[in-house]
C-alpha cells in the first residue's frame, strides 16, 4: 500500500502540472493571433503620369528674303550656329547693280535739289524788286520742293537696294542647332521658288507638351494648386519629371509654365506644357516621353498598408486591436494609394493598433492576441509555436 500510495502521489505531481500547463498552452493558442502595427505618418507624394511630346523652346526656319542662284553654303549641318552667324550666299550681281543705281539716282536728285534752291534765291530778290513775276518765283518754289521729294524717294530707294543686298547673304535668325540644309548650292532660291533653306532649333531648352484631365485639374484647385504658376508660400511647387528613350528617369526636374484654359470638349482634357533644362541635348526634340508631375502633397497624412485595408459594399474597413485586446471592425475613407501604402483620410488615429495580418480571423469584438510587427522576438517565438 505504501508503494501504490507513493506511487499516485507522484503521478500527481508529475502529470497534473503537464495537464495544466497543456490546457493553458492550447486556450492561449485558441486565441486568434494578429500581427498589428501602428499607422504612420508620412508626407505622401500624390503623381500624375501621363504621355507626352519633347519639342524645342525655340524652331525657326531659315528663308530666303531675295531670288538669287544659291552659290555657297558656309555651315555644317547639324552643328551649333550663333546668331547672325552667315549660312548662305546667294548671287548678289543683280542687287549690287540696284544699289549702285540707287545711288546715282541721289546723286541726281540733290543736284536737281541744288539746282532749284538756286533757283529759288535769285528769283526771290527780284520778285521782291518788282523785276520778276509771282508765277516764276511759285514755279521756282515747286521745283524745290519736288526735287527735294525726289531725294526722299531716292533715298529710301537706296535702303531698299541695300536691304536686298544685305539678305543676299542669308544669316541665324537665332543661336541653335541647325538642320541639313533642304536645297542644293546652284538651285534658284526666293520668296515663291525655294525659300526654306534650313531650320535652327534651340534645344538647350525643350519643352514638353502633354493632356491633362479635367478632374486632375478639378482636385489640383481643391488643394491651391494651379499649374502654370509658383507659389512661394508652399513647401512644394508641381515639378515634372520625363523619360529618356532608354524609360530611365532625366535626372532635371522641370515645372509647368502654360495649362490651357480650355478643355477640349471631345477627349475631357486640357493642354499643359512644361520647361525643362536640356544642357547635354539628350532630350530629342519630337520624341514621345512618359510625364511624371507632383499633384500634390499630403504633409503628414496616416498611413497604413494595403494589405490592412479591405473593400465591401459598405466601403473600406480595416480592423483595429482595442486596449482589451479585442478586434474592432472599423469604417474609414481612404485617400489615395501609393505603391504599397495607402492614406486614411478619417476614421483612424495615429495611435492604434492596426490589424496588418491575420485579419480574416477575426470578427467584431472577438478576443486576440496581438503581436507588434516591431517585436521580432515576439514573432520568432510564434513560429517556434507554430512549428510545434
Amino acid at each position: 500500500m505504501k508503494k501504490l500510495s507513493v506511487g499516485i502521489v507522484l503521478f500527481s505531481t508529475v502529470i497534473f502540472p503537464l495537464f495544466f500547463s497543456s490546457c493553458k498552452k492550447k486556450e492561449k493558442q485558441q486565441l486568434p493571433i494578429v500581427i498589428v502595427e501602428k499607422p504612420s505618418k508620412d508626407d505622401v507624394h500624390i503623381f500624375g503620369e501621363y504621355v507626352g511630346r519633347i519639342r524645342a523652346a525655340s524652331y525657326v526656319e531659315v528663308h530666303a528674303r531675295v531670288e538669287g542662284y544659291l552659290e555657297r553654303m558656309l555651315f555644317k549641318e547639324g552643328k551649333y550656329v550663333n546668331q547672325n552667324e552667315p549660312l548662305f550666299i546667294i548671287n548678289s550681281a543683280q542687287y549690287k547693280a540696284r544699289l549702285e543705281k540707287a545711288k546715282a539716282q541721289l546723286k541726281k536728285a540733290e543736284a536737281q535739289a541744288a539746282k532749284s534752291q538756286r533757283d529759288v534765291e535769285r528769283l526771290t530778290p527780284l520778285y521782291e524788286q518788282h523785276a520778276a513775276s509771282q508765277l516764276d518765283l511759285d514755279n521756282a518754289i515747286a521745283s524745290l520742293e519736288d526735287a527735294e521729294a525726289n531725294i526722299g524717294i531716292s533715298k529710301a530707294d537706296l535702303e531698299q537696294a541695300q536691304l536686298e543686298l544685305n539678305y543676299t547673304t542669308v544669316a541665324s535668325p537665332i543661336s541653335g542647332y541647325i538642320s541639313e540644309r533642304f536645297v542644293d548650292i546652284g538651285a534658284l532660291v526666293g520668296p515663291g521658288v525655294n525659300s526654306k533653306l534650313a531650320a535652327v532649333v534651340k534645344s538647350d531648352t525643350v519643352l514638353v507638351d502633354f493632356k491633362m484631365t479635367a478632374l486632375d485639374y478639378l482636385r489640383a484647385e481643391r488643394r491651391n494648386v494651379r499649374f502654370g504658376e509658383q507659389d512661394t508660400t508652399r513647401s512644394w511647387q508641381p515639378n515634372v519629371t520625363v523619360t529618356l528613350a532608354d524609360n530611365s528617369e532625366y535626372p532635371i526636374t522641370g515645372y509647368i509654365d502654360f495649362a490651357d484654359p480650355i478643355v477640349d470638349p471631345q477627349t475631357g482634357t486640357f493642354g499643359v506644357r512644361a520647361e525643362l533644362a536640356n544642357p547635354n541635348q539628350r532630350l530629342l526634340p519630337g520624341q514621345f516621353t512618359r510625364v511624371k508631375l507632383l499633384l500634390d502633397v499630403r504633409e503628414r497624412a496616416i498611413v497604413v498598408p494595403r494589405k490592412a485595408v479591405s473593400i465591401e459594399k459598405g466601403g473600406a474597413f480595416i480592423y483595429i486591436i482595442r486596449r482589451d485586446n479585442k478586434a474592432e471592425k472599423r469604417f474609414v475613407q481612404i485617400g489615395p494609394e501609393i505603391q504599397n501604402n495607402i492614406v486614411i483620410e478619417r476614421g483612424l488615429g495615429e495611435n492604434e493598433w492596426v490589424v496588418i495580418e491575420g485579419y480574416h480571423k477575426l470578427t467584431p469584438g472577438i478576443e486576440t492576441r496581438a503581436i507588434d510587427s516591431s517585436d521580432e522576438k515576439a514573432l520568432e517565438t510564434l513560429k517556434e509555436e507554430d512549428r510545434e
